[in-house]
């Protein structure tokens, strides 16, 4: 074989090939594709997945499937969808938490954090989750600007119960105090929301932070007296409670889901997932159904995407460390 042959036959070879995977792609897909979450059945990520993948496999005409992949803290779930194909097949959808964990702490996989863009591609932002603060009524607070008032009257004498230590709900405290100067007391509930709520409302412990279903009924029910959320815009349904950022400007704290997808996804498939992706969320009946949690759609494109959570890890680092740090006290 000649060497203009040999060039001749390798440029058909590659050209079949490129042909081959835009024909795949054009396809996309032709077959089950699958949302890998890191929690069980019956959890807030995997009831989300399986509102969307419903809905889009009604758009693909191919089944959408939810694969639950719990354990070590979201690592295995990180590791199943990082190792599967990159070929739009396999998508991933995890929890806030497996971007915030501190590298090295106690527990904490060795794939962990997962970060942006080093890790997955990113795809969609779907929703995000607020928590809500609220006070008792015999406390006399009525805004979060009370709260920060009190506690630079009486430093550590305010206190606040939040569902247990090291959470997300006690890291929001934490952030709230690092970026006002204030310091506040945790009286940490391990038996949840209700049993948190009895103080509460007694008056026992003034304040209280919890998510979409610990809080809400008590804040819509005038049980307590809703301060505010920590969305950074008003969410449906609460458009006469405050935000934190109202009073402390960019605050934003949220369980938040993302999609993602393997390293090396073809582009035109990461663009259609993120088109259908984008019109799934745009239809009200999904919305309805994401607010029975709490959820509440906001849209960003991909680089958007990878910003902010670069952002959320730059912001929460400090916070885990100080944490860590006290906890080894």
């Amino acid at each position: 074989m000649t060497s203009a042959t040999r060039r001749f036959a390798i440029a058909a070879i590659a050209f079949a090939l490129a042909a081959s995977t835009a024909q795949a792609q054009s396809d996309y897909p032709n077959n089950t594709v699958r949302i890998v979450v890191d929690s069980a059945p019956g959890s807030a990520n995997d009831s989300t997945s399986r509102v969307l993948g419903d809905r889009l496999s009604k758009i693909w005409n191919q089944p959408v499937v939810t694969l639950n992949q719990p354990g070590a803290g979201g690592g295995i779930s990180a590791k199943v969808a990082s190792q599967s194909p990159a070929d739009g097949y396999t998508l991933y959808m995890p929890s806030t938490s497996v971007f915030l964990a501190l590298p090295g702490g106690p527990g904490v996989a060795p794939n962990m954090p997962v970060e942006l863009p080093r890790d997955f591609e990113s795809v969609s932002y779907i929703l995000e989750q607020p928590l809500y603060i609220g006070a008792s009524h015999k406390s006399g607070i009525n805004t979060v600007a009370d709260v920060i008032r009190m506690a630079k009257e009486k430093p550590g004498q305010v206190t606040y119960a939040a569902t247990g230590r090291g959470r997300l709900t006690h890291l929001t405290m934490e952030l709230l105090q690092a970026r006002t100067g204030i310091k506040l007391q945790l009286v940490p509930y391990a038996g949840g929301p209700a049993q948190a709520m009895n103080d509460v409302m007694s008056g026992r412990v003034p304040l209280v932070l919890d998510g979409y279903a610990g809080l809400a009924p008590a804040i819509k029910g005038d049980l307590i007296k809703g301060l505010a959320s920590t969305a950074l815009k008003r969410p449906p349904g609460f458009e006469n409670l405050p935000t934190v950022a109202e009073t402390v400007p960019d605050f934003f704290v949220g369980a938040w889901t993302v999609l993602l997808a393997p390293k090396g996804t073809p582009e035109a498939i990461l663009r259609k997932v993120h088109n259908d992706m984008r019109i799934v969320l745009d239809d009200p009946d999904i919305r309805a159904k994401l607010a029975l949690n709490g959820g509440y759609v906001r849209h960003m494109t991909s680089p958007e995407l990878t910003a902010f959570v670069q952002n959320e890890q730059k912001t929460w680092r400090p916070i885990l460390e100080q944490v860590a740090k006290e906890a080894q006290k």
